[in-house]
């Protein structure tokens, strides 16, 4: 089954990427992976506020993609895969890809103005040769009605 993996976050540009990737899996027969991401913190602060810190990036990230699992199915009927995972935003999303040999598409999405974010800078330059599926990325100038159109 076609897997497209969206990194998901609470832009505008990765509830587009999403949008496309839902209307593409239900198109396809294929099935949808929702990966929230939480970056590690730079600093340690005191045990107890590290850990609060932590528990609080984890429910916002939880939330946010049981939000976006309830659109899709909503929308689509598709039940998405959800991962919530602590780490380097690229790092996390190569694991993923090297160790998931369902993900045929990684879906980004990018914004309507100003440079790429990390991840899109990350996986459409030097390394994009190295992936083992395509990347997808999604302009954040595209409406609702472009993006139905083109998936």
């Amino acid at each position: 089954m076609r897997t497209y993996l969206v990194v998901i976050d609470e832009t505008a540009e990765a509830l587009l990427a999403l949008r496309f990737a839902t209307r593409r899996a239900a198109r396809t027969g294929g099935a949808v992976h929702i990966l929230a991401l939480i970056e590690p913190q730079d600093f340690v602060a005191w045990a107890g506020v590290q850990q609060t810190i932590e528990e609080e990036m984890k429910a916002r990230a939880e939330a946010l993609v049981v939000s976006a699992a309830g659109t899709i199915l909503e929308e689509s009927g598709l039940r998405p895969a959800i991962t919530v995972k602590q780490g380097r935003g690229a790092d996390v999303v190569r694991e993923m890809l090297t160790e998931r040999g369902d993900i045929t598409a990684l879906v980004l999405g990018a914004s309507a103005s100003g440079g790429p974010g990390p991840l899109v800078s990350h996986f459409t330059g030097a390394n994009m040769g190295t992936l083992p599926c395509p990347v997808m990325v999604i302009p954040g100038s595209l409406g609702h009605e472009e993006i139905d159109r083109l998936s």
